[in-house]
């Protein structure tokens, strides 16, 4: 009896220390092999490459904006790369918004590997690019955070406000989202290394909000984005799709609802 429970607490405790060595393989899933935007349908899209405050150089996808259109900054989920997004980008970039995409670092032909912090450096020289490049106010961005970009979206938002601040399929934290996953691992949140922490930050948002939620998303539940859109601050409106999942919002489900909240907040109709 006593072997067995020594086999079982040493076979529980190999388990907790690959889920705490390899939790970066199991949350982030980048595909590297991409093409220029041009193969995946995508016209006046320039495929550029950036540099982050550390150095590691990023892939981005940038298209200027119609004038009297604000840009999107686009901050991707947690797998595959920005081909993936194509045709999300080719309805906003067909809407009239400037696009700045960027490819986290280990995404596409991104140097480097993801993490937290390093993939907040990659958010912020996509911003910088925004301003500088197509020389867009920041008055006149619009962060947008798919799944795990609403956290970086948030986090950037929380430094400085967009124009609009846009979450498809947002989390609470991957902390608690982890507590949900694996309820039988004790202290996991404390094993979290990357924790997105978007709860904790949202009141520091002072930016017009729009949410975008599937009702059947099994992978973010709709909780998750109702206790963060309770939490933020005016203004604020949310969308949920009752036949939606987590990845298959279709190009009109995305673009319609952010052309409306720009055009209601002034974002669309003047030239900066």
């Amino acid at each position: 009896m006593w072997f067995a429970a020594e086999l079982g607490v040493a076979a529980y405790g190999m388990l907790v220390c690959s889920i705490f060595t390899f939790q970066r393989h199991l949350m982030y899933h980048p595909l590297k092999a991409i093409r220029p935007p041009a193969e995946y349908g995508l016209t006046g899209f320039e495929d550029m490459y950036l540099e982050a405050a550390d150095g590691v150089k990023l892939q981005a996808w940038v298209h200027k904006p119609r004038p009297g259109f604000p840009v999107i900054v686009y901050f991707h989920g947690n797998a595959a790369n920005l081909a993936d997004r194509a045709s999300k980008f080719g309805s906003f970039t067909d809407a009239g918004f400037g696009l700045v995409a960027v490819s986290y670092r280990g995404f596409g032909n991104s140097e480097g590997n993801p993490g937290e912090e390093g993939i907040y450096s990659d958010a912020r020289a996509a911003i910088a690019c925004a301003r500088d490049t197509l020389k867009a106010p920041q008055s006149r961005l619009i962060y947008y955070g798919e799944s795990l970009g609403s956290g970086v979206a948030v986090q950037m938002a929380a430094e400085e406000a967009p124009g609009l601040l846009v979450l498809e399929a947002a989390y609470t934290s991957v902390e608690t989202r982890s507590a949900e996953l694996y309820p039988f691992v004790l202290g996991v949140r404390q094993l979290v290394l990357d924790k997105y922490d978007s709860l904790s930050k949202i009141k520091r948002v002072h930016a017009p909000l729009l949410m975008l939620h599937g009702q059947l998303d099994p992978v973010i539940p709709l909780d998750h984005g109702k206790t963060l859109f309770a939490t933020a601050n005016e203004p604020k409106e949310m969308v949920i799709y009752p036949t939606v999942h987590h990845a298959d919002f279709s190009a009109g489900q995305t673009t319609i609802p952010v052309w409306d909240a720009a055009r209601k907040y002034g974002l669309i109709g003047r030239v900066a």
